[in-house]
């Protein structure tokens, strides 16, 4: 998670920041992922890719879209399972949704000790922040199952 701690308080000039065009915390979650990974899915639409801020899949910066590609992703990258949280650990993503169901928030943790899940985010930029002080009434927790080639 040595990305996540460079890169929380400030901006990869690698990559665009969607701060003010709704939200940056699925781009971000994506770098880490990515830069764990190293690897991109670069098929059309329903891939995981990022070359420009006009040339990337909805999966790279969206928080379903993420959601839908690492759960249903059986081609290259990074594929993951929904889990309970005690089953998170650390390069996992956390997602943050309304009651209604809508998702709209994805951290990555950063460390899982005693039961106590930290997290790194954009958009709200933090670092070592308490999972438990979101105040969100659903979450999924996202494991990171591996990575294909």
């Amino acid at each position: 998670m040595q990305y996540a701690r460079e890169w929380a308080y400030g901006r990869n000039p690698a990559f665009y920041d969607f701060s003010e065009i709704g939200g940056d915390c699925t781009n971000f979650a994506s770098q880490c992922i990515f830069a764990g990974a190293k690897v991109m899915n670069f098929t059309p639409v329903y891939g995981w890719f990022y070359r420009s801020a006009n040339d990337r899949t909805a999966s790279w910066t969206g928080v379903e879209y993420l959601y839908e590609f690492l759960v249903g992703n059986t081609g290259k990258g990074p594929f993951a399972e929904v889990v309970p949280l005690s089953r998170i650990e650390r390069g996992d993503i956390v997602q943050l949704g309304r009651e209604t169901g809508d998702f709209y928030h994805s951290p990555v943790v950063v460390s899982v000790a005693g039961g106590t899940i930290l997290v790194a985010a954009h958009s709200y930029d933090v670092y070592g922040k308490t999972l438990a002080s979101y105040r969100a009434p659903v979450t999924r927790g996202l494991h990171i199952l591996g990575v294909r080639r």
